[in-house]
């Protein structure tokens, strides 16, 4: 179950450019942009930006993008959207577990729980790598499910009618202590055999995220409990800002 993410991560099986998704992807980005205080030619990192959903609707906004990811076909439904669109983004693969830039970036993106993958000291690596690959001042900006929020509410199966008639199972096992998840997603559609597929989360929530930002060389400056500023029923969400200091001894948190 290591790899789990090569089998699960396959837009045949699952893909985050729903229609859904790609709905809520221009409000979603236009938070982004004011969180990490992004301005048009400023650099960003998308990391593990699947389709890049999130990627193009910041390259609309005039923002140089670099979108990240691991699996060659949602790179590929990134091009030719990008093709589409009209837009320019630069769309690379790669693991999040080598990321080898360094001072090159305004901010570092990494959305829609797509972090807590691998081993503790695999996900610090991650955090590391996108210390790194900032400018002195520049912002990470982390969105993914929130622990605390699934200790209270934790639902060891459930069932949703997706967009295209589809039906998708979730079956959880979660781990309160070690904030471990463990799910099997099955997808039934019409006329064809069922899919199920394994993954497997380390999830965190503020404090324990916060403290690996730091051992990063970053400083939490802000949360949020979802990518937007306006109240929602379930807030669900840890979206955590933090920065890279300009200099040792800076730990200014204010984003401008």
């Amino acid at each position: 179950m290591r790899d789990w993410h090569k089998r699960f991560f396959n837009p045949d099986f699952y893909n985050p450019a729903s229609p859904a998704a790609l709905r809520a992807a221009p409000s979603e980005a236009a938070f982004m942009a004011g969180a990490l205080g992004l301005k048009r030619g400023m650099k960003i990192l998308d990391v593990c930006c699947g389709p890049g959903r999130h990627s193009l609707a910041l390259a609309a906004r005039g923002i140089d993008v670099t979108g990240l990811d691991i699996t060659p076909r949602y790179l590929e439904m990134a091009r030719r959207l990008a093709e589409k669109k009209r837009l320019s983004a630069k769309f690379v693969r790669g693991d999040m577990r080598k990321l080898g830039f360094e001072g090159e970036f305004d901010a570092v993106l990494n959305a829609f729980s797509s972090f807590g993958y691998f081993s503790r000291a695999e996900d610090q690596r991650v955090l590391d790598g996108m210390a790194r690959a900032l400018k002195p001042g520049g912002y990470v900006l982390l969105d993914m499910m929130d622990k605390a929020w699934l200790d209270r509410n934790f639902r060891p199966k459930s069932w949703d009618l997706l967009e295209d008639g589809s039906y998708l199972l979730r079956e959880d096992f979660y781990d309160g202590k070690t904030g471990r998840l463990h799910g099997r997603w099955t997808v039934l559609r019409s006329g064809r055999a069922p899919q199920t597929r394994d993954l497997r989360l380390n999830l965190y929530d503020e404090q324990s995220l916060g403290s690996m930002l730091r051992r990063a060389g970053l400083v939490p400056v802000r949360r949020w409990s979802a990518l937007s500023r306006k109240p929602r029923r379930i807030n669900n969400r840890l979206v955590l800002l933090a920065r890279k200091p300009q200099c040792k001894g800076d730990n200014n948190g204010k984003n401008s």
